[in-house]
């Protein structure tokens, strides 16, 4: 961190170890992969995006949205879905899609979990959700209202969640 805060709180909270991991596949936007960035450098959290990006990782609003933190988060970029499955090697696999009637509370999160989530226009490949039928998840919104939340917005309910169980039992 470079910039000293004066109000800032320690806390009783156990951090998973091995770490959790977020991957996106093939994100378009990137102030919300600036602002998932940030996230996971709070949280301590791998991040893993899986190619084609719609940006550069240079790109400025990237940076800017991720802020100072960019340095402090372990990204790692992967040409392809397969190319990311067998450098992660996770034991565990959750999906995230607006068309899952399953919600992401409902999951029992662990270290080392993987959270997955796709593209802002398009969500996840069919193929992968096909591929992991009883991993996939939701968050319940009100679709009268809106189709879907920011990516972003999704990520830091979903890491949080897993974070809180994974406090609450250690």
């Amino acid at each position: 961190m470079k910039h000293a805060h004066s109000r800032k709180a320690e806390f009783d909270f156990h951090w998973p170890a091995p770490p959790l991991h977020v991957v996106l596949v093939s994100p378009e936007i990137p102030p919300n992969t600036g602002n998932i960035a940030r996230l996971c450098a709070a949280t301590g959290t791998r991040l893993h995006l899986v190619e084609p990006l719609g940006f550069q990782i240079t790109d400025a609003q990237l940076r800017r949205a991720g802020l100072d933190y960019w340095d402090a988060v372990h990204v790692q970029v992967h040409p392809s879905w397969p190319a990311c499955l067998d450098a992660i090697k996770p034991a565990r696999l959750f999906f995230f899609s607006t068309g899952s009637s399953r919600p992401y509370t409902r999951v029992e999160y662990r270290p080392g979990d993987v959270l997955v989530f796709g593209c802002e226009t398009k969500g996840l490949p069919d193929e992968i959700l096909a591929a992991h039928p009883d991993s996939v998840c939701g968050i319940p919104i009100q679709t009268r209202h809106v189709r879907s939340l920011n990516l972003s917005s999704a990520v830091a309910i979903v890491v949080y969640e897993a974070l809180r169980q994974i406090d609450n039992r250690s």
